[in-house]
């Protein structure tokens, strides 16, 4: 039998937690429908007035709901619209898009499988998108704010 030589000393390196590379965090897909309630949830603390849900699974296919809601004014409509993006962005969205932001007159926000019409008062009807899809304007007792 030969006797063991010593080649090399072997160097091991530990890491801690604290230091070790983490992987990317991997997106969250949502669901429509909890996509649909976060972004409800997310009007309702903001007081968007007038909020309508428009189901349109099985009559288009770029999206399954379409929200539409009014702000009281220009920069209510902005600071919606910038909360809800934030929102989305850090529920794992990944594009989040917005429209019109620079006047906020009418944003639209598309996050995908839903989409947000965030309006003026005057200018929701004018446009009136709900009939479109077969609804009526929200009543005058559902935008009580609209007027404070």
């Amino acid at each position: 039998m030969t006797p063991l030589q010593e080649v090399g000393t072997i160097t091991t390196h530990t890491e801690t937690a604290a230091s070790a590379p983490r992987p990317a965090a991997v997106p969250q897909v949502l669901e429509p429908q909890d996509l649909k309630a976060l972004i409800e949830q997310s009007l309702g603390d903001d007081q968007a007035d007038g909020v309508t849900v428009i189901d349109l699974a099985g009559k288009t296919t770029f999206a399954d709901y379409m929200i539409v809601a009014s702000g009281r004014n220009t920069r209510h409509i902005g600071a919606m619209a910038a909360k809800l993006a934030e929102k989305l962005k850090q529920a794992g969205l990944r594009r989040v898009e917005m429209e019109g932001l620079e006047q906020a007159d009418w944003v639209l926000v598309d996050a995908g499988d839903v989409i947000v019409h965030l309006f003026k008062p005057e200018v929701r009807t004018f446009y009136n998108i709900e009939k479109m899809w077969g609804l009526e304007l929200p009543t005058p007792s559902d935008t009580a704010r609209l007027s404070a």
